[in-house]
């Protein structure tokens, strides 16, 4: 044959030699090829062992070796590969990363339609609504009453009318907060809210391990604190146990600021890692050693994200545990001193098949959260959930520029005012979160009040009930140094009533006009001892006479509102000289001067039965308090004003500040069961002498 002339003319040994280097060549052309595809394997077997633990960024480096080492034409592995290399990409917020392999899922035929739904979630949260809309539909081909693609394709009509038309909030990236890596979840803290507590996988954060999860060191809580000029400064490694080698984030504060929760996830090399909820307590300046909060048995769930009520009663969190409505739910537990009760899901309206995550209270009872299961931009937007006189719960979308296609989370405000921070990972392309601040202009009215003791210190451990004739009912914490901040409603009546165990009570009243600005009133609530004698400022008498001078009635008018405010207790009322003149003079003079009082007192409507008047002369000199020694820094707290101490000191202004304070008029209770336990006496017009009712006919 013709054609194989060539072959008949050739050398045999060469033919031979070139037989034996074709085989040769696709002897090794074959072992590539089966060497490839064992290292493929192997690539994906030690994806899905990471994958298996929760180490995402990890398995998506093995994927990715994986699906580059198998063969184009091998369709449903590429496919499969791409899928699970997209899963990765997604959980870990490489969203054009994601797209990519979404993409390559669904063009080698991965036989499930999740992978295009994926595909339109990704390529909404990458702010593309209209091919985003296109797979939604297409994924409704599949499934036409999936309600996940019937709210992404009512997202992406809504999204741009949304950034058309933005709201009045201003937003700020923050530079002096932000690292070169992750930052998120401020918290702001303090009585001035002056200082930020944040969660950050910078170069400082403890321990020196890259994490499988997120490709970043693991995550620790940073506080910054604003310097005298008001200006924040670099956030620091706080000094406490709280900071370990494994991921702390997304913390809380009780409102009385003294216990925090966070969340904290542990490091297996062989199991997945589940969040865990930890509480701190803070002692002095310095936070405890942290305690898991046991608020399940069940070992195989989720426990993350908390915050607790205003009334410190519920502390909300996010969970996976079994019972929800798909995804991370938000579910609540109460804690009423310290004890743990039932654990309730929010359910509808807040949660949905999607996820729900990061709760977080403003004082007026708010809640804010962020989920991707609701209309919105794209990726988690933030979210505000209102309660009715019904308990019912309406929710509202944040919006532009609050809202963004990435992951908008973690919000934190300023008190009662409308601005404060949060964190979105908007415009990153690594996913990586960042902290902004944030306000919106407003027109609030405010009360602030100080409990405090009368002439004393403030008072943490009180109390101020907050009575409105709108029917607001509240209970009021008060802060460290003894202080509240609440919003009231113009035209509304509050009565504020301010309580500590151990004290009397003390009432305010206000009432405030509409306003175009914003307001902040202030109330006092000096609380009188219950145990001792309390000093009866401002008592004025004649010279040499038990007689009560003008000056004497404000003061007194004060008294006689604090019986009425406590109406069930009695008092001595006991007047005070200094040593200078007879001793039975004294004790006349004092005794007539405190029985002035007490008919002041009757005359002003006090029963004289809880009025006991004593003069007491010079027999009971003055004990020097803390507060008293503050004013007066040649006094020493117990020091006791006798004759004896006051003619030692050798300045006569001293003496005579030690006599001024000798000549004094006090009260102290003697009872606190007035009223109570006494029979009511019958009245005239209760006796017989009432005329008889009328029998009906």
């Amino acid at each position: 044959m013709k054609k194989w002339g060539i072959y008949d003319n050739m050398d045999k040994r060469k033919w031979r030699g070139l037989l034996s280097q074709l085989f040769i060549f696709s002897f090794f052309h074959s072992f590539i090829l089966l060497a490839t595809s064992c290292g493929a394997d192997t690539n994906i077997r030690k994806g899905d062992a990471k994958f298996a633990i929760g180490e995402y960024y990890d398995a998506a480096v093995e994927y990715k070796k994986g699906y580059g080492r198998t063969s184009v034409k091998d369709k449903p592995k590429r496919g499969e590969r791409a899928w699970k290399m997209a899963e990765c990409y997604r959980r870990i917020n490489f969203t054009a990363k994601a797209i990519g392999a979404y993409q390559n899922a669904v063009r080698y035929g991965y036989p499930d339609s999740m992978a295009v739904l994926r595909l339109a979630q990704m390529q909404h949260r990458n702010a593309d609504y209209k091919n985003a809309a296109k797979n939604y539909e297409h994924f409704l081909d599949f499934i036409p009453n999936d309600e996940r693609a019937r709210r992404g394709l009512q997202s992406c009509v809504q999204s741009p009318l949304w950034k058309k038309k933005p709201t009045l909030y201003t937003i700020k990236k923050e530079p002096i907060l932000n690292s070169r890596r992750a930052d998120y979840c401020p918290v702001l803290y303090g009585d001035e809210w002056d200082q930020l507590y944040l969660s950050s996988c910078r170069p400082q954060a403890a321990g020196n391990e890259t994490s499988g999860i997120t490709g970043m060191k693991a995550g620790d809580l940073f506080l910054s604190k604003k310097d005298e000029k008001g200006k924040w400064q670099q956030p620091e490694a706080f000094e406490s146990e709280v900071n370990s080698n494994y991921d702390e984030g997304a913390c809380c504060f009780s409102p009385d600021g003294k216990t925090m929760y966070f969340t904290r996830c542990a490091h297996d090399p062989s199991y997945p890692r589940y969040a865990q909820i930890y509480t701190s307590q803070r002692s002095d300046a310095s936070w405890s050693k942290p305690t898991l909060l046991e608020i399940s048995r069940d070992t195989l769930s989720s426990y993350a994200h908390p915050a607790v009520s205003p009334d410190g009663q519920w502390l909300y969190f996010t969970s996976d545990m079994p019972g929800g409505m798909g995804g991370l739910d938000i579910w609540r537990i109460s804690i009423i001193d310290g004890v743990l009760g039932g654990v309730e899901n929010l359910g509808e309206p807040i949660n949905t098949e999607g996820d729900e995550m990061f709760p977080v209270f403003r004082p007026n009872g708010d809640l804010y959260f962020s989920s991707d299961g609701h209309v919105g931009m794209g990726g988690l937007d933030l979210f505000i959930a209102k309660q009715d006189s019904t308990e019912t719960w309406t929710i509202e979308n944040m919006k532009v520029p609050m809202n963004s296609p990435g992951d908008d989370f973690g919000i934190t405000f300023e008190g009662l005012h409308n601005r404060g921070f949060f964190s979105s990972n908007r415009g990153d392309a690594r996913g990586w979160d960042h902290i902004y601040s944030f306000e919106c202009p407003e027109v609030l009215q405010t009360v602030k009040g100080w409990v405090y003791e009368k002439d004393g210190y403030e008072l943490p451990q009180g109390l101020v009930y907050m009575v409105g004739n709108d029917g607001t009912n509240l209970k009021l914490s008060v802060r460290g140094d003894g202080s509240f901040e609440q919003e009231i409603k113009p035209n509304v009546s509050y009565i504020f009533l301010g309580t500590c165990k151990g004290y009397l009570n003390h009432t305010e009243e206000l009432r405030i006009d509409t306003s175009s600005v914003s307001n902040e009133y202030v109330l006092q609530f000096p609380l009188a001892s219950a145990t001792g004698p309390v000093l009866v400022r401002n008592v004025f008498y004649e010279f040499n006479s038990a007689e009560l001078t003008p000056n004497s009635t404000q003061a007194l008018d004060s008294l006689v509102d604090l019986l009425n405010e406590n109406p069930n207790i009695t008092i001595e009322l006991a007047s005070h000289c200094d040593y200078r003149g007879p001793d039975e003079y004294n004790e006349r003079l004092s005794q007539r001067r405190a029985e002035s009082v007490v008919n002041y007192l009757i005359e002003h409507g006090i029963a004289a039965d809880r009025l006991t008047p004593v003069g007491y002369g010079e027999s009971r000199p003055k004990i020097v308090g803390r507060k008293m020694a503050e004013l007066n820094p040649f006094l020493a707290e117990g020091d006791t004003l006798t004759e004896s101490f006051i003619l030692k000191l050798e300045n006569e202004e001293r003496q005579e500040i030690c006599n001024a304070l000798n000549r004094r008029t006090e009260f102290r209770v003697l009872r606190t069961t007035y009223g109570l336990f006494d029979p009511i006496a019958t009245k005239p017009e209760d006796s017989a002498d009432k005329p008889e009712e009328e029998e009906n006919p």
